[in-house]
């Protein structure tokens, strides 16, 4: 079969699965609809009606789009019977009922944006470089019935910099990934592909990490950490959804301090955990058990991100207070 002839259904919704449709159909694929996700209330009132990156750039190209509720709901499994797929794609979607997933002749594949099985789940770019993972990359996968543990199509490897930050990672497993989509659904037009289980990827499934959702209280820093640990936490939820303290004042009010950018600086010292030391003007350090974290770039709440001078500038005598 040609790619022209192919039936291609894909599926996803953020920006990061527009990258992988755009290129399937400006590389000439068959792509007959798009599933994705209801359109989201949005404004003061919640009265406007915000459509997902992918249904943007579906409806840009003429591309159908279905976005179920419920994905077990028998009008929209019909209206996907009738796109007539012999293939699925999804990317940056929601677990699909085996009804879905098994429709086609040829399957569905997902691509995933970590070296399974290494980090299944909601979150696997934020949890590598939390983890200050060296590499990671991307893999294509046939859909079955426990959550990232199909058969392994495809694996390609790119490596984290250990001044990169998430979204820094995010966009070059972007790019990567939607070639590896492509390279995927031409191995699939040879008929020659089956994939290989994932159990042949690991000897002791005790070292696999997780990639569990992201939570507002996984984002808070724990000073009593080591500098590494916290350095890689800010790097791993930035620019979204950022690591988070909490500025204790001297007179003991409180105000949340988002942090996006920081420095480590391993020093020996006698100064308690969360202390805060600083020139006024041009860097804060803040002390934990084997050295400092200098911030760079910071939003207090209410206020807009800024840089550690411009911070500085209106929090005189920030020197009396520290974070917990």
């Amino acid at each position: 079969m040609k790619k022209e002839d192919l039936r291609i259904v894909y599926m996803g919704t953020p920006d990061f699965a527009v990258e992988s449709l755009k290129a399937l159909v400006e590389g000439g694929y068959q792509v007959v609809g798009v599933v994705t996700m209801p359109d989201k209330p949005m404004g003061r009132h919640m009265s406007e009606l915000q459509s997902s990156p992918v249904k943007q750039y579906a409806v840009s190209k003429g591309i159908p789009v279905l976005q179920p509720e419920k994905l077990k709901d028998e009008e929209f499994l019909a209206a996907l019977r009738d796109l007539q797929a012999d293939l699925q794609i999804v990317v940056a979607f929601r677990m699909l009922p085996e009804v879905v997933w098994n429709m086609p002749r040829l399957g569905t594949f997902n691509l995933h944006a970590s070296l399974l099985p290494q980090y299944r789940g909601a979150a696997p770019i934020n949890w590598a470089v939390i983890h200050g993972e060296t590499e990671t990359g991307a893999t294509t996968f046939f859909l079955t019935h426990e959550i990232d543990t199909g058969k392994i199509i495809l694996q390609k490897r790119i490596p984290i910099a250990d001044t990169a930050n998430v979204g820094i990672v995010h966009d070059a497993l972007m790019k990567m990934g939607a070639g590896l989509v492509i390279e995927t659904v031409d191995l699939l037009l040879t008929g020659q592909i089956e994939g290989v289980p994932q159990e042949t990827f690991y000897t002791h499934p005790e070292e696999l990490r997780a990639a569990p959702k992201i939570f507002k209280e996984t984002c808070r820093i724990d000073w009593n950490q080591p500098v590494k640990k916290i350095y890689d936490l800010i790097r791993g939820l930035s620019p979204y959804p950022a690591a988070w303290t909490e500025l204790l004042y001297p007179e003991g009010k409180r105000v949340i301090l988002k942090i996006y950018e920081s420095e480590k600086r391993y020093e020996s010292h006698t100064f308690p955990v969360g202390t805060i030391h600083t020139d006024q003007k041009t860097y804060l350090n803040i002390a934990v058990p084997d050295g400092f974290l200098r911030l760079k770039i910071v939003q207090p709440a209410g206020k807009k991100r800024m840089n550690i001078t411009d911070f500085l500038n209106g929090n005189r005598g920030i020197e009396k207070y520290k974070v917990e």
